[in-house]
């Protein structure tokens, strides 16, 4: 395995400061709230994590498409992890010298003092965030993608309503008090560095891939709100959504306020980063380890899946979003696609098998999820990684549960399940899963060749996530996008990503680079299998895929 390392930097710049006393006993925190927990990491300024804690959140769902969380249980819950982690590792509150987060790119929206009001039908204000898998705003969504704006450029052409402008305008249009009463509109990792600060800097990331912020020109563009019908937040010169935005590893306002140092139980003044958006966490976290970022791509594969390309000049990509100005990497370019439903859309999949209970109950009496379990079973029946792909026989699986992200930009998609008979037998339910896992490498192959149509090669790509841990999962990522896979050394690497930033506003690190080199390191290759049977097999598996596409997208039109 080649290491073509970037080395933009000093490696005697960054001895010396690793070899200084008072950096060598510095630690930074990392804080990932996903979609069901928040959790905490303390790593040392090598990448190590010392410990980690995770606490669960709650997920409000309604009819109509409606998915809401609160923003108090979520801060409760950063701070019950933080001295959870701080607890397991016993460190001093002085021993931390950096914070930074990483949140679901989900709307939290405030009040005066920053009170939580309500976001839908159930009128509770303590669920007062609309959450990035909610399309409540599809109609808004259309809407807006019909004026054509220039501004959509930099989304593939076409805006989600899983961004924020959908939501805002869905917001306005059904309870405009509401909206009118708000004092911010926040993404989620914003919310968290201000709680942290007090600060209302914005993080380029989250107001870049989610709010049509113009990261190059360091402006928004008011004639595209006047025109999608939110002229007040234009009106008004953006105070609500935000005026001073920086770039993650910047550090914000003066760092962690007295209140927050309190409750976190760390010192008041610790350097807090600008946030980034979870997946590109993962992100930092993996791109940099080993490789030249240009032509590693990060594939983040949790809940939804993100992948992450960064590029030197702007590349436009039909479907892609981006791209996005400083959105992962200051002073470089980002495509970012993925699916809505990645892990969420194999746990469906196995949820339809008609013998799901029995399995899933064998599973938790092993104590292991029903995936890794498959996936267990699945490797004990072949000779190698790459021939599980012959376990899926017959079955194909287009897993779009909630719509195409990219490269369709389609959130009307809907999945397909072909070849089904009444077999209840494991046999069965594995192959369902193995087609699953196998799709989703297939709609990741669609996101690099449309890519590499508009000149954004991709040579390798780097894995993180908890839906991705398994060397099977890798394997068959590998095999059905002809790309070698990389793993990194980090247990967490979403978590790292968050710590890296940390040590970059903390000026434990001059810059991303020298951060990202110093705290992540590769540790498993997946190559792509060179048996012509494997590959002809991924190969008609694919077109499959492709057709089915095809037929799903005639029958909902």
């Amino acid at each position: 395995m080649s290491s073509n390392i970037n080395d933009a930097f000093s490696e005697s710049i960054m001895t010396k400061s690793i070899n200084n006393e008072s950096i060598k006993d510095s630690y930074l925190i990392g804080i990932d709230v996903g979609t069901g927990s928040a959790r905490a990491g303390v790593f040392d300024v090598r990448g190590r994590m010392l410990a980690s804690a995770k606490t669960d959140i709650t997920l409000y769902t309604e009819s109509g498409l409606i998915v809401e969380q609160s923003s108090n249980e979520i801060w409760a819950a950063v701070t019950q992890s933080v001295r959870k982690v701080l607890e397991q590792t016993q460190l001093k509150s002085n021993n931390v010298v950096g914070i930074g987060f990483d949140a679901t790119c989900s709307l939290v929206v405030l009040g005066e003092n920053g009170q939580p009001l309500p976001v839908g039908p159930t009128e509770d204000a303590n669920r007062n965030i609309i959450v990035w898998m909610d399309h409540r705003a599809i109609d808004q969504a259309d809407r807006i993608n019909a004026i054509g704006h220039d501004v959509l450029k930099y989304v593939g052409g076409k805006i989600s309503p899983e961004m924020q402008t959908p939501k805002l305008l869905w917001l306005l249009e059904n309870k405009p008090a509401v909206f009118n009463s708000a004092s911010h509109f926040m993404d989620l990792a914003d919310f968290l560095t201000w709680r942290a600060t007090d600060s209302l800097d914005r993080s380029t990331c989250t107001l870049t891939c989610k709010w049509t912020y113009l990261g190059k020109d360091r402006r928004w563009d008011p004639s595209y709100f006047q025109q999608v019908g939110l002229g007040i937040l234009a009106d008004e010169k953006f105070c609500r959504i935000g005026t001073n935005v920086i770039d993650p590893g910047n550090a914000v306002g003066d760092g962690l306020s007295h209140k927050a140092a309190q409750e976190l139980g760390l010192n008041t003044g610790i350097a807090v980063s600008a946030g980034l958006i979870d997946a590109h966490a993962g992100g930092v976290g993996t791109v940099g380890a080993g490789f030249d970022i240009l032509g590693s791509l990060a594939y983040v594969f949790g809940t939804s899946s993100c992948t992450m390309t960064t590029t030197t000049e702007p590349v436009f990509v039909p479907g892609v979003w981006g791209p996005y100005y400083s959105a992962m990497i200051p002073d470089v370019w980002l495509l970012e696609g993925g699916q809505s439903a990645a892990g969420a859309g194999i746990d469906q999949l196995i949820c339809s098998h008609p013998a799901y209970h029995e399995f899933h109950a064998i599973a938790a009496a092993a104590n292991i999820s029903l995936p890794d379990w498959l996936a267990d079973r699945a490797r004990q029946k072949v000779n190698d990684l790459s021939s599980a792909v012959l376990l899926a026989k017959s079955i194909h699986v287009v897993p779009e549960y909630l719509g195409n992200r990219a490269p369709f930009a389609d959130p009307q998609a809907r999945a397909l399940i072909a070849g089904l008979g009444m077999e209840r037998d494991e046999a069965s339910i594995i192959a369902l899963y193995i087609s699953g896992i196998c799709a989703i490498g297939y709609g990741l192959k669609q996101i690099l060749n449309a890519q590499a149509l508009k000149g954004a090669q991709i040579q390798r790509v780097m894995i993180s996530g908890g839906a991705g841990e398994h060397e099977l999962i890798r394997q068959l990522l590998a095999d059905a996008t002809g790309r070698p896979v990389f793993s990194t050394q980090a247990a967490e690497p979403v978590l790292l990503g968050s710590a890296i930033i940390a040590g970059v506003a903390a000026k434990v690190f001059p810059d991303m680079s020298a951060a990202m080199k110093q705290m992540s390191r590769i540790e498993t290759e997946y190559l792509p299998s060179n048996h012509a049977n494997v590959s002809q097999h991924h190969n008609d598996r694919f077109k499959v895929f492709e057709r089915l596409q095809s037929v799903a997208r005639e029958i909902n039109n």
